[in-house]
């Protein structure tokens, strides 16, 4: 019983050292295409469209104004006389003047102006409009086009706009339509900004003294 032990014992030796004696498996060729070969045809894929010619959305909204829609007559013929811009943000400091705009009346009327301020620190502050008129209805004007807003102290004196579809609104019987899209997208303040018809200032005739009668 021992001796058959023992020839089982050194079987296993034998076979165990026979396994170690053996070459490791050769590692895969590398060629080229290792993994794969690439496929005979690439896939299609779809052209993009070219990036040339391409334009502002901006503008384009601009170009599909064709005319200006004119709902009010009476609204049309009182905006047309709009001759000032009036800037909230300085509006209150003393020796400061308005800025001019012109509306310019045609098929597609277009409305255009600037203030610059000369209050004291103001140090080139200014703020403009540019746009066409694309709606005149009762109390209200749509301008498509941009206000700026430029402020020495706020985005290192870098404009800040409004662009789009603004719109201006009068109350009663006042002569000033104030932009309702007011606000500065760089800080938030309100603006105030403001077109104005100002009446010319009228001199009354002098009053003219009873002539004394001769006795």
């Amino acid at each position: 019983m021992k001796r058959f032990l023992l020839s089982l014992a050194l079987l296993f030796t034998a076979g165990m050292a026979t396994a170690f004696a053996q070459k490791p498996a050769a590692e895969p060729q590398v060629t080229p295409y290792y993994p794969a070969p690439p496929p005979e045809l690439a896939p299609k894929t779809d052209q993009g469209m070219p990036v040339d010619n391409l334009t502002s959305p901006l503008a384009q909204d601009q170009a599909k104004i064709t005319r200006t829609a004119i709902d009010s007559d009476a609204e049309a013929q009182l905006f047309a006389t709009a001759d000032h811009i009036v800037w909230g943000r300085y509006a209150k400091v003393k020796g400061e003047k308005p800025g001019s705009v012109t509306v310019t009346k045609g098929g597609v009327w277009t409305v255009k102006g600037r203030i610059d301020s000369t209050a004291p620190g103001a140090d080139g502050d200014y703020a403009s409009i540019d746009g066409v008129i694309e709606k005149i209805a009762a109390n209200n004007i749509t301008i498509r086009g941009e206000v700026a807003f430029r402020v020495a102290k706020i985005q290192n004196g870098v404009a800040c706009k409004v662009a789009g579809a603004l719109h201006f609104r009068r109350s009663g019987k006042s002569h000033i339509w104030r932009l309702t899209e007011g606000e500065n997208p760089c800080d938030g303040s309100r603006e105030l900004f403001d077109l104005v018809y100002e009446k010319p200032a009228t001199e009354k005739p002098a009053e003219k003294k009873p002539t004394p009668r001769r006795g």
